[in-house]
């Protein structure tokens, strides 16, 4: 049977970070990645782009050092600055093989595999929390309406000819929302509470006030309510230079909008009657957000830089009227398409030693679980708000292979 001192489940950038530092630290493991290295990059449609500037990107011996740091990666050339990561750092990968339960064994783990078991003296689960599209159980569609997840999705080529229902207005709905229809789409789009932000306030990105004022550094511990950790993430877009999404903009350049889908009956599906409730939830958003910035800015806590007055948010717009829709036929309305941007879900009921808590998550601080040489990476919140993000995973990393280095009795280096 294979035996490594670690063994790391997952082949993003949670999972080559973290090999890249154990490797620093001279501790033999590998890395076992089900499908490709960066497979949930992949797995994005084709005109995806980063939404966070390149400067972000700071991996451990991986960071970017391009010629624009303040441009958004497509998606294509993103995998392969993972994979030059992954060659540069001599990540011992493992592709196409899954890991499918880890278990505690002789002191230390067994992890079983489509191609057999491996025992470990540390596991470090760097999988994510955005494992499984999530299709809401909310009825039947008839059979003539196809319908994808954006998990699935890759043109908007690929669909069938006619209209598009999308679902959810977090980052990718609102992105695809728009995609759709500037292709020549007629869309519809089933709003949530999601924010929105800004791409530009004060003539600088949105990314890098919000780095200045410690948004990215919000602790679990410090959210009202522990659901809050899987909020849809606000929606912005990186593509054609990067830009501000508006659902205000949407429905003036005609997007129709509608609430919450609660319901599907073949053709016939329904909202609930909260559309301006969601466009209020996506305006505080923002507006928060500005006026955290100019409280820095009183305080000396960030550059009084620009004007306020400068800001790419189509602010003008927020008083459209935006009609709301509360039930539709899909057949009438020339809709042959419902696009799923309705999120992930996670599972880590296979990681046999780790606690789960009420919402499926491990319990850990930063990472760290009370099982000696388990550790999760790349998760949002494990200890910040950054800690599944490029800007902070290696941080996170960094102290999760502190921990495993110590239960591993790996001296510290000089």
């Amino acid at each position: 049977m294979p035996r490594h001192d670690v063994v790391v489940i997952g082949g993003g950038q949670a999972g080559l970070a973290t090999s890249a530092l154990l490797s620093r630290r001279g501790i033999e493991h590998v890395v076992l990645e089900r499908d490709r290295i960066a497979s949930k990059w992949r797995h994005r449609w084709d005109s995806f782009t980063l939404v966070t500037p390149s400067w972000q990107i700071r991996l451990p011996r991986g960071e970017y050092t391009g010629d624009e740091p303040d441009g958004f990666l497509p998606r294509d050339t993103f995998v392969g600055h993972l994979e030059a990561y992954a060659r540069a750092t001599d990540a011992p990968v493992r592709e196409g093989v899954t890991a499918t339960e880890v278990v505690a064994a002789d002191g230390g783990f067994r992890v079983a595999t489509d191609e057999g078991p491996i025992d470990a003296r540390a596991v470090i689960v760097a999988t994510g929390a955005w494992q499984r599209p999530v299709r809401p159980p909310l009825g039947d569609l008839a059979r003539d309406i196809r319908e994808f997840h954006s998990h699935d999705y890759r043109t908007p080529g690929e669909l069938p000819p006619g209209g598009v229902l999308v679902v959810g207005s977090g980052q990718s709905g609102a992105q695809l929302a728009e995609e759709l229809a500037r292709s020549g789409r007629d869309v519809v789009l089933a709003t949530s509470s999601a924010g929105r932000l800004p791409r530009r306030y004060r003539g600088e990105d949105m990314m890098l006030w919000a780095h200045r004022i410690g948004f990215y550094d919000r602790r679990a511990d410090a959210l009202p309510s522990p659901k809050d950790r899987f909020a849809a993430n606000a929606h912005l877009s990186g593509t054609n230079g990067g830009h501000t999404l508006n659902l205000h903009r949407f429905a003036h350049d005609g997007i129709r909008l509608a609430g919450r889908l609660t319901a599907i009956d073949g053709h016939h599906v329904t909202f609930a009657d909260d559309l301006q409730q969601n466009l209020r939830a996506a305006d505080k958003f923002a507006a928060d957000l500005r006026q955290a910035i100019e409280a820095a800015i009183r305080d000396g806590r960030a550059p009084d830089t620009g004007s306020p007055d400068d800001l790419e948010d189509y602010a003008g717009l927020d008083g459209f009227d935006a009609p709301s829709l509360t039930t539709l036929d899909l057949q009438q309305a020339g809709i042959s398409t419902v696009l799923w941007s309705s999120g992930f879900r996670w599972d880590f009921s296979w990681v046999r030693p780790a606690v789960l808590d009420d919402w499926g998550y491990p319990v850990q601080q930063r990472g760290v679980t009370a099982s000696p040489g388990l550790g999760f990476v790349g998760m949002h919140y494990l200890d910040t708000y950054k800690s599944g993000l490029l800007i902070g995973v290696g941080e996170d990393a960094a102290h999760v292979v502190d921990h495993i280095a110590d239960h591993l009795g790996v001296a510290t280096p000089a």
